[in-house]
Order: C-alpha cells, then sequence, then structure tokens
C-alpha cells in the first residue's frame, strides 16, 4: 500500500510533515534516484534518500507506535549528544527493534519530572506543536514571599522577552517558611517559560517538576531515571488528542499479549 512521501519522511522521525515538504519542494529527497515531487506516494519497495543518505525500510515501516512516560532526574540533558560529557536521558531507554526515540518536547538541565518519548515521528511533532495547546503541569517551589497582586499578574499575563505568556492555571499547594509550592499550567511550552513567569516578578523558583502532559500524568513511586511504558489505550487517547489515527498490529499467534498494567523498567 502507498503512502504519501511527507508522511513517511515524518514517521521516520526527521521532522513534521509541514518540514518535510519544504524539504521535497527544496529538492533534498529523491526517489529511486530521481527528484521527489511534492504529493508523491511511495511504497515499502521505494528507496528514500534525503540530503543523499539512504533511508533504511526500518527507518521507513509503519510500526506500533509507542510512547514512554520517564522520570527525568536533574542533571540530565534531553539530547543524545553533549559537548560537555554531561549524562544524556537516551542512555537509559529500551532499544528498539526499528527508528528511534523521539522526545517529545525538552526539560532544561536542572528541572525534573515527566518527559514522553515516542518512536512515531509525526505523533511527537503534533504533541510538540503550539497549535496543539497540549497542556503542561508543573509542580513549582517558590523562595520568597509571593503576595496576591503577583498572582494576579502571572494568571492575566507579563511580557516576556519572546512575547506575552500567563498562567493558564495556578493553585496555592502549601508549603512553609521561604520555600512554598505552587502548581501551574502552560499550553505552549517556550523554552523556560514557567522559570521566566516567575523570575519576571522578582522571584526564584529552587524546584521545578513536570507532573502531567496532556492527559499522562507522571506516576506517584517511579523513581527518578525510570520509565513507563504506555498502554495501547494511552497512546490511543494522545493519538486521538492530536487528530492522529493510531496504528496497532494485532499479536501474532501463539504470542503473549502484553500486560495490561504499565511497563516499567529501571535504568541500568
Amino acid at each position: 500500500m502507498s503512502e504519501k512521501l511527507q508522511k513517511v519522511l515524518a514517521r521516520a522521525g526527521l521532522g513534521s510533515r509541514r518540514m518535510m515538504e519544504q524539504w521535497i519542494q527544496a529538492g533534498r529527497v529523491t526517489v529511486n534516484g530521481k527528484k521527489a515531487h511534492l504529493g508523491e506516494r511511495v511504497t515499502g519497495e521505494d528507496i528514500l534518500r534525503v540530503d543523499g543518505r539512504t533511508l533504511t525500510q526500518e527507518q521507513t515501516t509503519q510500526d506500533r507506535t509507542r510512547v514512554l512516560a520517564y522520570h527525568k532526574p536533574a542533571g540530565e540533558i534531553c539530547s543524545r549528544n553533549d559537548p560537555e560529557g554531561r549524562p544524556s536521558l537516551f542512555e537509559h531507554l529500551p532499544r528498539l527493534r526499528s527508528g528511534r526515540w523521539i522526545a517529545i518536547g525538552r526539560l532544561d538541565l536542572n528541572t525534573t519530572g515527566l518527559l514522553l518519548l515516542t518512536n512515531n515521528g509525526e505523533l511527537a511533532n503534533r504533541l510538540m506543536h503550539p497549535s496543539s495547546q497540549i497542556e503542561r503541569e508543573y509542580a513549582v517551589r517558590i523562595l520568597g514571599k509571593v503576595d496576591d497582586d503577583v498572582l494576579k499578574q502571572l494568571r492575566e499575563g507579563v511580557e516576556l522577552e519572546d512575547g506575552p505568556a500567563r498562567f493558564e492555571h495556578l493553585r496555592d499547594a502549601g508549603g512553609s517558611g521561604a520555600n512554598h509550592w505552587y502548581h501551574v499550567i502552560i499550553r505552549e511550552g517556550r523554552n523556560r517559560e514557567v522559570r521566566r513567569l516567575w523570575e519576571s516578578q522578582g522571584l526564584t523558583v529552587s524546584r521545578l517538576t513536570r507532573v502531567r502532559y496532556g492527559p499522562v500524568t507522571l506516576r506517584r513511586g517511579l523513581p527518578q531515571g525510570r520509565w513507563d511504558e504506555l498502554d495501547d489505550n494511552q497512546v490511543a487517547e494522545l493519538s486521538n488528542l492530536v487528530g492522529l489515527q493510531q496504528h496497532t498490529r494485532k499479536p501474532r499467534p501463539g504470542k503473549r499479549r502484553a500486560p495490561k498494567t504499565p511497563r516499567t523498567a529501571r535504568r541500568k
């Protein structure tokens, strides 16, 4: 069965469909040695090259969508390579039969908590895109006194260097002494947006943990550096949220079905 070329390239984790369309128009993609054209359909028999590099069949074959809910500790980066030699969360993920894990958004070095990863590039790009308006919920510990005027300002919006921003929801979560906890929700996920919103009011974030991304909540008791694998129903819920049909495979005869409880692994 044939599929649109840009869809196959996006699924391989190279970028969003729109980005792949731009690459095709720019002449960066060939099909069977010929320059690709927008709207072209391909099958598993076709040889695809991007910037002269051949894509393997494993990269382009439609596989079961998998999603991990990883509990990121402080000090880990969300990139595969780092010139400074800092540890990468990708070092602790399970091996894939084909493709690669793609992080759905990022958490900065000192932020802990929930990070979703998937082998489906199209799903990752849709969940990250600002137009999806996916809720991200954080637990934030603030150092310093926070009065009602500050909370009102953060709810109504402040001007940051990259435009206006605000918390969709902000509630007091308790605490004592100089440190106090709040739960906040944003939808855009701009770089360091939560920290910058609080800092705009002269306050210091002493701890920041993401506890939810869309319908997926960080499981209580999941140790840092370990992951849960979402079941098919949870993956379908994420996919439906961004209008993406989930591809699943029927279990092979003689193979045991996966357990309904989340699969958890420790880092090695």
